[in-house]
This record gives C-alpha cells, structure tokens and sequence, in this order.
C-alpha cells in the first residue's frame, strides 16, 4: 500500500466517523475542498464510491462500511501504540481529551486541571462539554465522565466525587408569596424550572425517593432550560425554584440567597466517574489527568 493510500483512508475514515466534511476538515486542519477531493481520489483509485452524498446526509455505502470496520480499528490501534510511545520520554506529554457535563467540569474537572497545568506543559486538555451520553469510543475520546450508575459495565471506571444529591431551591422572597412544598406532589402548584434532556430531548421529571417510595414529577413553569447554571440563575432570580445538584448551591444555601425544600425527599446517589474503554492502553498523559482526578486537589507533582 502506497503511503497516500493511508493518508487518504485516515481522511476518509474521518469524514465516515463526523458524518461531515466540513466537522472533518476542521478537526484535521485542512480545508473541505482539499479533504473532499483526497476522498474522490480515494474512490478513483479503488474504483468504488465509499460515501453517499446528499444535500442533507452523508453516509457510507456498503463498500465504505467494510473499510470502516477493517481497516478503522486497526489505525486506531496504530495511533494507540505511537500515542503510547511518549512512555519514553522524561515527562509525560500528549493530549488528554475528556467529555463531560457542564456541571462535572465546571465543579470537578477544572479545579484538578487548574493545579494540575502549570506542572505538566507538555501535556494539553481538551474538555468535551456534553450533557447527553456521548459515545466516547466513537468520538475518539479518551475517557468521559458520568455518574457511576451510568458507566457501561464494559468500562473501566474511577470515582472521582463523593456521592451526589439533588436539591430544590428557591429564595426567601419567592416562599414569602408561594407556600412551601411539604412533598414532591405539592411541586405541581409552583413555577418550576424544567430541563430539557440532550438525549431524548424530553422534558426531565424531578426524581424523588424516601423510604423506599420513589416518586417522579413533571413540573411546569415558564422556563426550560438544557443548563444547570441557568437554572440556578432563574431560581436566584425569584422566577421560580429549580432542581439542581446540591454541591451547585451550596454557597448561596449558606449565604441565606436559596433555600432547600424537600431535603428528605432527595437522598444520595453513586458520585461521578471517570471512565474510559478498557481495551484501550492509556498514555502516560493520561495517566497522570486520571491520578489527579482520583486524588481530587492532591495533585502529584511533576518529575524534574
């Protein structure tokens, strides 16, 4: 095989995988108009068409799909073991790509990161910042994070939090007009702040168990929201209450700006994991993000 040859399947392989030329040059640095002629030449030399354009999708015919699962997972495997070859080198380098939810980066990621940096110049982070369940092994992602409840058994997993809760919040001015709810049920009288799922793109139903009695409700209020944040920001601002993970408000709950209704009614649950494939070796520089994020602010110092 001609070294072109696997220069042209690498570009193929990622146009097949981000369904798109033009996400496909990007992550690669190239224009669309060169990677979409390195594919045609592909296609000519084989004599087989491995993409079926539209106007509105882009998909591999059946010829592209048999490239895609031959040939893909062994390059893979290639980049695999030269990513895994820093090994050799005095300090650990590389980039360390993580998905993870607005709030898990946000409270979890950052700070280890933070510390972790300035030790570590030659490695580089990327943060995925998805709420939905993102394929982490389809979108060649290093490792995800999620709470562990989540975490596909066929995944190495690391607890990188204590266990989590959920809290209602609203502010003293908002209870000083609305009663407050004595059980989840009472929630359907008051202006809510929903969220709206990634996944499904469904409306969340606020999850609630005590004494073995689970409970889900559909709240309605004038706000939807696919944020945390912005939930928090509407509850602050009177609107309304909000049902956001507890570590998320606990300064404003100390402050006096929140206060927690139904506390008896929303108990722990399994914490956030790192995970990642377990087939996959893990490179030094991930190694050292993973270390970090187990051990929290404990960050290890870097080798001189």
């Amino acid at each position: 095989m001609a070294r072109s040859d696997l220069s042209d399947i690498t570009a193929f392989l990622s146009v097949a995988r981000e369904g798109s030329f033009t996400r496909a040059a990007a992550k690669l640095g190239v224009s669309q108009s060169a990677l979409s002629q390195t594919v045609r030449n592909l296609e000519a030399r084989l004599g087989l068409r491995l993409l079926t354009r539209t106007t509105r999708k882009l998909s591999p015919t059946e010829a592209g799909e048999r490239l895609i699962q031959s040939v893909g997972p062994r390059l893979d495997e290639i980049e695999a073991e030269l990513s895994a070859l820093t090994a050799l080198r005095e300090t650990p380098a590389g980039t360390v790509r993580i998905a993870a939810g607005e709030h898990a980066a946000e409270m979890l990621l950052w700070p280890v990161i933070e510390r972790l940096l300035p030790d570590y110049p030659d490695i580089t982070i990327e943060i995925v910042i998805d709420n939905g369940l993102t394929d982490i092994v389809e979108q060649r992602l290093d490792a995800g994070v999620r709470l562990g409840e989540q975490v596909a058994k066929d995944m190495v997993a690391v607890r990188i939090s204590p266990d989590v809760r959920m809290a209602v919040v609203g502010t003293p001015g908002y209870f000083a007009t609305h009663p407050k709810p004595k059980t989840p049920r009472d929630l359907t009288m008051h202006n809510c702040v929903n969220i709206r799922l990634p996944t499904a793109g469904g409306i969340y139903a606020w999850e609630f168990k005590k004494g073995g009695r689970e409970l889900n409700v559909r709240v309605e209020g004038q706000l939807v929201f696919n944020s945390a944040t912005l939930a928090v920001k509407a509850a602050l601002a009177g609107v309304g209450l909000a049902f956001v993970p507890e570590q998320r408000v606990l300064s404003q709950l100390e402050s006096g700006q929140l206060v927690r209704v139904l506390s008896d009614w929303c108990p722990s649950f399994s914490g956030f994991h790192l995970y990642y494939p377990s087939r996959r070796q893990p490179t030094p520089a991930f190694v050292v993000v993973a270390n970090a994020l187990r051990q929290g602010i404990q960050v290890p110092s870097a080798p001189r």
